[in-house]
């Protein structure tokens, strides 16, 4: 034309299908529906990964740990719980010497701050003018008949109680969340129980005592000062170290067993 612009004939341009426009204009919107669907698949594997919580993380727990259990971490180094018959026996026993564990250190706590015999004497202050032979006679008649209603009792419904009362809950705090704290603090108590048990037997001091003792010069009177103190050193690098042991085990296997044994038998 006379102004050079290029002029093209309608009829030989190239004639686009309203789903090929369609498709075009929502290219950016498919993108981010695409990229929405893969962070989204990526946040729900990232979750499934995660699964119940074990103690040592890159490595597979027995299979019997499964995580239903109430405070199972997948932690049984010597595999006492593979046979499935005795596992809810081992369990039960768990939690049963957890609340003896509990009230053991409460009550070794409240003599030791209120002035009353200390644990290790407490025994033989109590007995008084009691015959030993007779208190022991009347201890497995009274334990023997509570213990054996406690076996029954949850041999027939899986549960712990007192006599008649399976489970014993009397006031109503049930719940898989209450489960999983009492078998907690019975842990943290049996492991405290070992602990006020170590120190009299090293130091021949109650844990207030010992507690005192610490605080007044923190830097002199310690366990690592202790008459055990070597030994406790070498405790602590094992701990470090086993759990590196444990994982380089786990990557260098060949695959032919992927249960993870810390203890090979």
């Amino acid at each position: 034309s006379a102004t050079g612009t290029l002029q093209i004939p309608a009829h030989t341009l190239p004639v686009l299908s309203t789903s090929k426009m369609a498709a075009i204009c929502n290219v950016p919107v498919a993108l981010r529906a695409t990229a929405k669907r893969t962070v989204a698949k990526r946040g729900m594997s990232v979750k499934a990964a995660a699964g119940p919580q074990h103690w040592l993380p890159g490595t597979e727990p027995p299979a019997y740990l499964d995580g239903t259990m109430a405070g199972d971490y997948g932690f049984d180094p010597l595999r006492l719980g593979q046979n499935p018959e005795t596992l809810p026996y081992l369990q039960e026993a768990e939690l049963m010497n957890g609340r003896w564990a509990m009230h053991a250190t409460a009550g070794i706590l409240f003599t030791d701050a209120v002035g009353l015999p200390k644990f290790w004497e407490a025994g033989e202050a109590a007995l008084g003018d009691w015959d030993i032979k007779t208190l022991v006679a009347i201890q497995v008649v009274v334990m023997g008949f509570l213990e054996a209603a406690r076996i029954r009792g949850f041999m027939a419904t899986g549960e712990s109680g007192v006599v008649g009362n399976f489970p014993f809950d009397p006031t109503g705090q049930d719940s898989p969340a209450m489960k999983v704290k009492e078998i907690k603090n019975g842990r943290l108590a049996m492991m405290s129980f070992l602990g006020m048990v170590s120190q009299y037997a090293v130091t021949g001091t109650s844990p207030l005592e010992g507690l005192k003792a610490h605080m007044a010069n923190p830097t002199q009177v310690n366990i690592f000062t202790s008459s055990v103190g070597n030994e406790f050193v070498a405790a602590i690098i094992f701990c470090s170290i086993a759990p590196c042991y444990f994982v380089l085990q786990e990557q260098i296997s060949d695959g032919s067993d992927d249960e993870f044994r810390p203890i090979p038998w």
